[in-house]
């Protein structure tokens, strides 16, 4: 499909949630829930910083969908987020039957990126969404949210390198 402005506002919406993470010490990661009327539903950012690793904003809507939405609803709602859901976050998407995804920023240039600012590779690996559901439309990334997203990101991994000493 091709980007709305109605995908952008939400995508925007997304990157504020990324930088408010970021803000709080966390990875920069930011996601919207949105109906298929265009309501938002639940929003979120990364709360990593606590130690525990798997409170992505994505994994936390697949939660909340499961628990306050119909099977239909889910599969109609779309999820914006600002970095592209990593396999866990993928599977609970799937698994919960949540619909379309449109991202801000792809797990390809998160890689690139990383590898560029000489961070180590991940423990999981760094696998697009349609490797993990079958049948899902994702779109993204988005261009003009390259930049802000980089300097997002370089900003973590600098910090995360200081607190390392």
């Amino acid at each position: 499909m091709a980007i709305t402005s109605s995908d952008i506002e939400f995508l925007r919406r997304a990157v504020d949630l990324a930088q408010k993470a970021l803000e709080n010490g966390d990875e920069p990661f930011g996601s919207v829930l949105v109906s298929h009327r265009g309501e938002v539903l639940f929003e979120d950012h990364n709360h990593i910083s606590g130690g525990d690793h798997t409170q992505h904003p994505e994994f936390n809507i697949a939660r909340w969908a499961a628990q306050n939405m119909t099977p239909q609803d889910r599969a109609k709602a779309t999820v914006y987020t600002s970095g592209e859901h990593c396999p866990m976050c993928s599977g609970a998407h799937g698994m919960v039957g949540l619909g379309r995804i449109v991202m801000a920023s792809s797990t390809q240039q998160l890689t690139e990126w990383r590898k560029g600012f000489g961070a180590p590779p991940s423990r999981v690996k760094p696998l697009p969404v349609q490797d993990i559901i079958r049948d899902i439309v994702v779109d993204g990334p988005v261009e003009m949210f390259r930049e802000e997203i980089y300097q997002m990101q370089l900003k973590s991994y600098q910090r995360q390198t200081a607190q390392s000493f």
